[in-house]
């Protein structure tokens, strides 16, 4: 891992994005569902680690992962950005693409660490970014995120009173427009390599 390619508009840019995928405030309604199931309490600590652990995972041997199956990183981020831009076109329009699955079991590490957190969306999205910034980045952006979702976890039920339904609704819509400007810029990026 190359430090000297630190940058800071990188960093911004891939918090941004993975914030907006992640979207742990726009998944309040179902983590505090969770948690009242759970009785009343999320191993906050124990979600991060493994969701985070699972995000870094991913980023450091994706690419293998992709020879096994004879896809290059370009390819991946292609089909990343259409998923990027259909959760987008979600949270724009409040229109339900991907069906949740109701009966989700109860637990810290599934399903709130994995698929809440480190879904199939986070996964592609990270393999999307590989294609256009630096890992050592998109590692910094990853933790970045970690923490919040941290905060996000530990601090539940205050976030819920303070933001209420509409501010929810206002955060989701924001989020929403960037990722489809940034699956937009992803998909303009990569589509010229394909086939190459």
């Amino acid at each position: 891992m190359n430090f000297g390619s630190v940058s800071i508009n990188e960093i911004i840019t891939v918090s941004f994005t993975l914030f907006a995928v992640i979207d742990m405030l726009g998944n309040i309604p179902v983590l505090a569902s969770l948690r009242a199931k759970m009785g009343g309490e999320i191993r906050s600590f124990q979600a991060t680690i493994a969701s985070g652990g699972l995000m870094i995972l991913f980023l450091f041997i994706g690419q293998q992962f992709l020879n096994i199956l004879g896809l290059d990183v370009q390819s991946f981020a292609v089909a990343g950005s259409i998923v990027i831009f259909v959760i987008g076109l979600e949270m724009v329009l409040g229109i339900e693409f991907f069906k949740q699955d109701g009966n989700a079991k109860s637990g810290t590490v599934v399903p709130i660490a994995f698929p809440l957190i480190a879904g199939s969306g986070t996964l592609t999205t990270i393999m999307s970014l590989k294609a256009n910034y630096f890992d050592v980045n998109i590692l910094i952006g990853i933790l970045i995120n970690c923490i919040v979702i941290y905060l996000v976890l530990k601090s539940l039920k205050w976030i819920e009173k303070v933001l209420g339904p509409n501010g929810m609704m206002v955060v989701r819509k924001f989020f929403g427009v960037i990722l489809l400007a940034i699956a937009v810029k992803i998909f303009g990026s990569n589509f010229s390599h394909l086939g190459k």
